[in-house]
């Protein structure tokens, strides 16, 4: 008779869903799995999320038989609690932009009234430069536009700190937890050093000061899992667990296409990149990962495919007719604003449309480069900090298209490995949970997807196209 093996769990709450994947502890292999959805919004009620953990958990049978767990998520939100652990105000996410003006002020604030300072300021203190995204512009826009409430906030923390807090079995407000990846996406801690930078959450929140969790190791232990036992472990953001569940190695770049666009790269080093276009955040593992990440990413695909009348596929099929740059026609796809670059109350641009470039095949081939050409703008952003891009690594939703996997070679300028499609998230916090039942030095070796390989010509002009068009939509 074959020993029983040894399960973890690793849990996604993203923006739009929840999902947990069991899977071996030693091998990786996946048992079973569930999915439930979130609300929809920019500012939501925490509660929504563990109400959807339940019900994803329950969904993938349970996890009664689980060793350990770990939870990836959605990076940057601000959740707020009070003294007994009270959530204060719904949580406001990462694409809220309402914290635009106070992303500004930061920044000239910390620059003594002056803005190119204050970027060098705070590119040297935490390896970010404020923008709407991150928890302490957050924090500000509270401490200005709901005075009382910030009096009311004894603590805040991230999504993910919050559910992992919320499944534990000791609930004490000095027991919240989170990691080196998460935490580099406040904009109160720094990757570089491995500290907080209390002053600064002083700055955003008007000089208050909330507690904070404590920042654990890649693999310790935080906590139990209330009723099970199960070990917890530190969880991650989204795009640190998508690369530990890639088993990304430095010199890999993943452009992740989903509700946000992300290119991230795993370092050895910290970056400090003084324009803000590039994160320096942490990895899941010790290590480093700088990022670009735009509000524009999957749905601008949606978009295309509403506007046309059409399914993806469709899309896909109308994109590749079109000639390459599509005559001339540019879309800019800013349709929620934009974060990388900083326009957070941009709108879409369509450019270059005349008799013959109003076709739906047109349309979609414009859309595609477009979403495109972003992401590229984010890769060369990255190399430019002097990062080394070996293999990059195409994932999320709309990595599935046949047009974005055919065409994105060409655009980026380089081959692109798109491994099959999958919980990469979810994957990686099973991979850490797995991680922290066995407590070995590095994480678990398990066998990674296989890669499908695409290659194409450079697409000559379509990247100068946008760019032209791009800096008219800028100054706008």
């Amino acid at each position: 008779m074959s020993a029983a093996r040894t399960l973890v769990a690793g849990v996604d709450t993203s923006t739009q869903a929840c999902k947990v994947v069991i899977r071996d502890a030693t091998t990786g292999e996946l048992v079973r799995s569930g999915r439930a959805a979130h609300p929809d919004g920019t500012a939501v009620p925490p509660a929504a999320w563990e109400a959807a953990f339940t019900a994803a958990a329950e969904e993938a049978g349970g996890l009664d038989d689980v060793a350990a767990l770990a939870v990836g998520g959605q990076q940057h939100g601000m959740v707020c609690l009070d003294a007994d652990g009270t959530v204060v105000r719904d949580a406001l996410l990462w694409n809220d932009v309402r914290s635009a003006g106070a992303a500004a002020d930061l920044i000239t604030e910390l620059g003594g009234g002056d803005e190119a300072a204050g970027r060098q300021a705070w590119a040297d203190a935490v390896g970010v430069v404020p923008v709407a995204s991150f928890t302490g512009t957050k924090l500000r826009w509270l401490a200005d536009a709901e005075p009382d409430n910030a009096d009311r906030t004894a603590a805040v923390c991230l999504p993910h700190d919050w559910l992992t807090w919320r499944l534990s079995a000791d609930r004490r407000l000095d027991t919240l937890a989170t990691d080196r990846g998460d935490a580099s996406g406040t904009a109160y801690w720094s990757a570089r050093t491995g500290e907080y930078r209390f002053d600064l959450l002083e700055l955003a929140m008007r000089g208050r000061r909330p507690a904070v969790p404590r920042v654990a190791g890649p693999a310790e232990q935080v906590g139990v899992l209330a009723g099970t036992g199960a070990l917890l472990g530190p969880g991650t953001g989204d795009n640190a667990a998508a690369a530990l569940g890639l088993a990304a190695r430095p010199g890999d770049v993943i452009v992740s296409i989903g509700t946000s666009g992300v290119v991230s790269a795993v370092t050895t080093t910290a970056v400090a990149d003084v324009t803000g276009t590039v994160a320096g955040f942490a990895d899941a593992t010790g290590n480093h990962l700088p990022l670009v990440a735009t509000l524009n990413a999957a749905r601008v695909l949606d978009a295309a495919a509403t506007m046309l009348g059409v399914d993806h596929a469709t899309l896909s099929d109308l994109a590749l007719s079109a000639p390459s740059g599509a005559d001339g026609l540019v879309l800019v796809p800013y349709l929620e604003g934009e974060r990388t670059p900083n326009l957070p109350d941009a709108t879409g641009a369509l450019h270059g449309l005349t008799l013959r470039t109003a076709t739906p095949a047109h349309l979609a081939r414009a859309a595609v480069e477009g979403l495109l050409c972003g992401l590229a703008d984010g890769i060369e952003a990255v190399v430019a900090q002097g990062v080394s891009v070996e293999r990059v690594l195409l994932i999320g939703g709309a990595a599935r298209s046949a047009a974005v996997q055919q065409l994105a070679p060409g655009i980026f300028g380089r081959p692109v490995l798109v491994p099959p499609p999958g919980e990469y998230v979810a994957d990686g916090a099973a991979r850490q949970a797995a991680w922290t039942l066995s407590g070995d030095a590095e994480p678990p070796a398990w066998d990674q997807p296989g890669l499908q390989a695409f290659e194409a010509a450079p697409a000559t002009g379509v990247r100068e196209r946008y760019a032209e068009v791009r800096g008219r939509t800028d100054g706008q």
